[in-house]
């Protein structure tokens, strides 16, 4: 496990020095805040997801990352998925563009694929592309070096690049053990490829999913046995597909997430700190403990158990992209390891 203590220590330079938290002069009386925001912050990182989707977001985009620089006290950086809308073309020049805009961060970025730049975009809009040759294609763009993260000032990080997946990526922060998860929506990518003529899923993409969904559930196993074995406060997780989604319908197909679930509340149940699941895909701030005793979402994915400890964020997307979240890793003794605050851009396009 890479830890990023010790990371910064053996490069000296790498990330800045972690600063006491002050609550950022913008932070107005829009700003939602979980508790224990009293206590002083020794690490805190950006969770950002959905964005930039169309032209208007694109031009702004890079005041965005501007904004995040300039937040005092950031450690990290996660982008959760979706930089792109899902009408637009997944050219490998687009990746490109935003792959030269993540490495502006000037601290480690951590980045997680969407389905909109590589499982929708056999949709005709979106250029009728076979998906699994976008899915080559981002991670070409932006895992070309695993196990080594994106931004001005990269760090190593643990990976699953032995299994194909140099996008699943894992560290230690401040006590915390933090992974980034494959995980998108359309079902994890089992819905049809509609756009190039397919009625059902083809066997390639059956086994493609089938693969990448069991190497994240090793990850999250892993993950949590590093956090027993560390002590660890707390666990995080990041993903971009919203398997709790308050808009959800009885209609939609979201069979591919229970494997993941089952994990979940096996994980979180048996550990004694917290849990913090990050996501987008929905594009509506949201924070639920959708596995608690008595979730509707116990039955909707039919799991058994369920786990108190954790916590699902989902960060605002899309129309909703007007700010960033940051979180805060507290100290001992604050009500809750993380909290959290919706910080406002400074400018809307």
């Amino acid at each position: 496990m890479t830890s990023l203590r010790a990371s910064t220590i053996a490069a000296a330079s790498l990330l800045t020095t972690f600063t006491l938290l002050a609550p950022s002069s913008s932070a107005s009386s829009s700003v939602v805040a979980a508790p224990g925001q009293d206590k002083p912050s020794a690490t805190s990182f950006a969770v950002i997801g959905d964005v930039p989707y169309g032209a208007a977001q694109i031009a702004a985009f890079p005041g965005w990352i501007d904004r995040i620089n300039a937040q005092p006290g950031l450690d990290l950086t996660f982008h959760v998925g979706d930089i792109k809308n899902g009408s637009s073309p997944c050219t490998d020049d687009y990746f490109a563009m935003i792959r030269e805009q993540f490495d502006r961060f000037t601290m480690p970025m951590l980045y997680t694929p969407g389905d909109n730049e590589w499982t929708d975009c056999h949709r005709p809009a979106a250029g009728g592309y076979d998906p699994l040759e976008r899915l080559d294609a981002v991670r070409s763009a932006f895992f070309e070096v695993p196990g080594r993260t994106l931004g001005a000032r990269p760090i190593k990080v643990d990976s699953q690049a032995d299994l194909g997946l140099p996008e699943n990526q894992s560290l230690r922060t401040a006590g915390i053990e933090m992974a980034t998860l494959h995980v998108v929506g359309s079902n994890n990518d089992r819905a049809p490829w509609t756009g190039i003529g397919n009625t059902t899923p083809t066997a390639t993409q059956l086994a493609e999913e089938s693969a990448r969904m069991g190497a994240v559930i090793e990850l999250v196993e892993d993950t949590f046995a590093r956090a027993r074995r560390t002590n660890a406060r707390a666990v995080a997780l990041f993903q971009q597909a919203d398997m709790f989604d308050p808009s959800y319908q009885p209609t939609w197909d979201i069979g591919a997430f229970r494997p993941l679930v089952q994990a979940l509340v096996d994980e979180a149940s048996t550990f004694d700190g917290e849990v913090y699941l990050f996501d987008g895909d929905s594009h509506v701030y949201n924070v639920d403990q959708p596995l608690s005793a008595g979730s509707r979402w116990l039955t909707i994915h039919g799991v058994d158990g369920h786990a108190d400890n954790l916590t699902r964020i989902t960060v605002d997307g899309e129309a909703n992209n007007t700010n960033f979240l940051q979180v805060t890793v507290n100290r001992p003794g604050a009500e809750r390891v993380l909290s959290w605050t919706r910080v406002p851009y400074l400018s809307q396009p």
